[in-house]
């Protein structure tokens, strides 16, 4: 079956729009028609199935806008897994030696990935554009819903002008309505691209705002209207998404604003603090 009539189109946003060569086509190819092998098989595996030598294999990962095979992978990997049912992602991780210890070593391997995945270039600019906004709105659903509160409760404790939307339906239109020139959306979108989240970034970006991305996919419809797109890796070792690369890397954007604005930052801080001890918070 030809590239271009596969029946679900898994890849089809990741072709340049100038072509492949043949060879390079070759590889896109075994990739859309074997996305179970596309998303685990080495460079050599891949450059075997293609009749090509690995250096074709990462010279169609770069046509393909990716840095080499390994960054390409880990969007054929996300993409993969949400083809496949929850159920059957339970199948694929297999049985686990030591749950703790494989969670927490799958972790690092996700935060190695991340910090790959990265330039520090954009992460600057995607801070820049956090501390230049007027206002700010962070969207996270599911377990997602973690890292967005995070980022909106430290974010306000800093004196950011930040709110938080885990609801979804009125609740996120009337958010949504409310951002235009000047303010920030922030959308955490992992594993599964939600549709009434995608649709508010769109319109907020149709209305003026800028929208930073936190997604484990660099291509797609989310990144195409992003402002700024910071990628990580989410898969876990059971059925569930790892939250861990995106909540560091949301610790990491707090960081740089509280550096942007360090005196307004401190006043909120020294604020905040008055009031725990006014409204008598904690026990000590």
């Amino acid at each position: 079956m030809p590239l271009d009539e596969s029946p679900d189109g898994w890849i089809d946003d990741l072709l340049p729009q100038n072509g492949l060569s043949p060879a390079q086509r070759r590889v896109a190819d075994i990739i859309a028609k074997n996305p179970q092998l596309a998303s685990y098989a080495d460079i050599a595996e891949i450059a075997k199935r293609t009749a090509v030598n690995n250096s074709t294999v990462v010279r169609a990962a770069q046509a393909m806008g990716f840095t080499g095979w390994p960054d390409l992978q880990r969007e054929l990997r996300a993409r993969y897994l949400v083809q496949i049912s929850t159920e059957e992602t339970l199948t694929v991780h297999g049985n686990y030696r030591s749950p703790v210890h494989d969670a927490i070593n799958h972790d690092l391997e996700n935060l190695r990935l991340t910090l790959e995945a990265n330039a520090p270039q954009d992460v600057q600019d995607a801070i820049k554009t956090l501390a230049d906004a007027k206002s700010i709105m962070v969207i996270g659903m599911g377990s997602f819903a973690g890292p967005a509160s995070v980022m909106a409760h430290l974010g306000s404790t800093m004196g950011y002008n930040i709110t938080l939307e885990n609801r979804g339906g009125v609740h996120l239109a009337s958010g949504t309505n409310a951002v235009g020139p000047g303010d920030v959306l922030v959308i955490i979108n992992i594993w599964r691209s939600i549709k009434q989240v995608i649709l508010a970034a769109e319109a907020a970006h149709k209305a003026g705002a800028r929208v930073v991305a936190i997604t484990d996919l660099r291509k797609g419809r989310l990144a195409a209207i992003a402002d700024h797109s910071l990628v990580v890796p989410s898969e876990g070792i059971s059925f569930f998404q790892s939250v861990t690369a995106t909540t560091s890397v949301v610790y990491g954007l707090l960081a740089g604003m509280e550096a942007a604005h360090p005196e307004r930052s401190r006043a909120a801080i020294r604020r905040t603090q008055q009031l725990w001890q006014d409204l008598d918070i904690y026990l000590d």
